[in-house]
Order: structure tokens, then sequence, then C-alpha cells
């Protein structure tokens, strides 16, 4: 096995064979991305290789970029580095990076959500893919064996209860989610029968590129165009969690508020949020399945990064496998860039 096709440099996980980078944290002269949130597509880059489906959530919170967009499975060749891009079941257009060089294969997951262990998948994106491999870079940000996800049909319906109740009840209905993937999650499975869907300026953006990726999703309102205040008070308000205790908020009137987040599995979590509820939901692999899918790789060798390394880590050694970790200036969650957060 070649111990060196990826590696860990100052700028992000560097393929020194095909000369490019993957999800780099500094301007590199060319970046493979692996999906569109703020930790893993920066700006500044020279050149972005990414997935077609990406392409428009890309463009949208970057500007205007030089990028190559690569269908699912489609492979290109770096140098004699064959690389192709697999469904991640993350967001809308995230991906795995398959790397592929002197008869060794490795493969960097990105984010990645895997349906069975955790649920039903994500509605908005393709499902993950499992990938055979020699090493396998996995991610880890819920990689405690407390991490369990319900269905998210189960989720879903809670969350269309808690609507209802509050729009019975005469009151607005703020749900706090992170602005890309998780919000599009969250309209894409919730009952509009109950009422208008309002987002935040942050949202609807976002909302528009995953349409126009054929993604369907209900009709979405934004605060200024609901003037009718009885329609008001019926409205689930999707916005991301920085609106929460601010003026924009206010402008809710008497509302409940709440967060959906795979963090609101840690008892406190809710309350250190100062919401009404936490909903479970998230588009992260548990342990389960962090599990299910490393060991679909048939990796011998796994690398960990962001999240409980040490944890995932100690459990793969434990199993046998060579285990270690790199680490990465990804974020343990979903973070949203400042422009589009407030």
């Amino acid at each position: 096995m070649n111990d060196d096709l990826i590696v860990l440099r100052p700028q992000g996980l560097y393929c020194a064979a095909g000369d490019f980078y993957i999800d780099p944290w500094q301007p590199v002269p060319r970046a493979v991305i692996t999906h569109a949130h703020a930790d893993h597509a920066r700006p500044g880059h020279g050149a972005y290789l990414a997935s077609e489906a990406s392409a428009g959530v890309l463009r949208a919170r970057l500007g205007e970029i030089t990028l190559q967009a690569l269908a699912y499975g489609e492979a290109v060749h770096l140098n004699g580095v064959r690389l192709s891009l697999h469904p991640a079941g993350h967001v809308l257009g995230s991906a795995q990076v398959r790397v592929e060089h002197a008869g060794c294969v490795w493969v960097a997951s990105g984010d990645y959500f895997v349906s069975g262990a955790g649920g039903d998948a994500n509605p908005t994106c393709a499902p993950f893919e499992p990938l055979r491999c020699d090493c396998f870079i996995t991610e880890s940000t819920f990689g405690l064996p407390i991490y369990r996800w319900r269905t998210q049909g189960q989720v879903l319906a809670e969350i269309d209860d808690w609507w209802r109740a509050n729009a019975d009840a005469g009151r607005a209905s703020l749900l706090m989610a992170y602005s890309f993937g998780k919000a599009q999650h969250l309209i894409a499975g919730v009952d509009p029968s109950i009422g208008a869907i309002v987002v935040h300026g942050a949202v609807e953006p976002l909302n528009r590129a995953y349409r126009e990726a054929g993604v369907a999703l209900p009709a979405t309102l934004l605060l200024d165009q609901v003037t009718d205040k009885p329609r008001l008070s019926r409205a689930l308000v999707i916005a991301p969690p920085a609106v929460h205790g601010s003026a924009w908020t206010r402008r809710l009137g008497e509302h409940g508020d709440a967060f959906a987040s795979g963090w609101m599995q840690l008892r406190g979590a809710r309350r250190r949020q100062g919401v009404d509820r936490g909903f479970v939901l998230s588009d992260h692999a548990d342990w389960p399945g962090l599990q299910q899918a490393i060991t679909a790789t048939g990796a011998e060798r796994v690398i960990v990064t962001h999240g409980y390394e040490a944890v995932m880590v100690r459990w793969l050694q434990q199993r046998g496998l060579q285990a270690g970790s790199f680490e990465t200036a990804f974020g343990d969650r979903d973070d949203e860039p400042a422009a589009l957060a407030a």
C-alpha cells in the first residue's frame, strides 16, 4: 500500500501524486471539494473541482469561482491519479473522493450520513454509496456510542406536532437550523398543510439552488412577504441559529422556538441553546452509521478526522485495523458563513 497517497499539510489534505488538495482550509492552486459547508468549501482557491449537484450551492456561497463539476462516478485523471466523486448522503452534492494510483485506492469521505442504522435517507440528496478501498479517511463528528439516531420520520412527525400545537394556540414556530442542508431537509420533510413555511434571507438562496438541482421543496416565503398576522401566527419559520434573540426574531411576535440538530442528543444541550424544544435530527452518521460505513469499505487502514477522533481510533484498533487521525481545521458543526448567519 502506498502510505503517502494522501497526506496532511498545513493547507489541508494533499495528494502529492495528483497535486491537489481535498477541502483545504488555506488557499491552494487546486481544491477538490466534498461539499459546500463553510468549513469544507472556503474562498480563495485557484480552481475548484466538485460534484455537479453541488455547483449551484457552491456558487451561491462562494460567488464566481473556476469550477469543474463532475457527475457522480465520472472519473478524471490528474497527473496519473484517477479521481472520482461518489454520494455521501450528507447534503446536496456531498461527495466522497475516491483516489486511485498505482493499484492503491483511498477514499476521503468528507461528511456523510448512512441510512439503516440511523434511519431513513435524507430526501434532499443522493444516498451514501459504500466504496471499497485500502484506506478510508472518515469523519467522526458524532463518534461516541451515545449518538444513535431515531428514524427521521419519527422526528419530523414530532416537529409537525409541535408546529401544529403552536399554530392552534396562535403563535408562530421558530425552528432554528443551519441554512444549508438542514434547513432544506426540514422544509422537504414537514407537513406544509399546517401553515406557511417562512424562511430567513440566508436560507432562501440555498432553497433556489436546491430547486434548480431538481429537489422538490414546498413553497417558502420570506418574512417581509407575510404581512397577514394571522398567517404568520400559524407559520413555521426556519432560520439559522444566529437569529436567536435578535431584532429579526422579535418581528415574529409571540412564538415558540426550537433547534434541530444532532447535538440535541446531549443532556442539557437544549437548555444551553435557550429554546423550548430540541429535535434530534442530523445529516451526519451516528455511532452505528460510522461503524457501518467503515466496515463496508473493507479498508485495512482508517484515518479519522474531526470529531471524537481518539474514541474512534481506539475502537478501530481494538478490531485489528491500522488506525490513526489527521488534525484538520474542519468544524464539529456545519458552520454558517458570517454573512449568511446574520
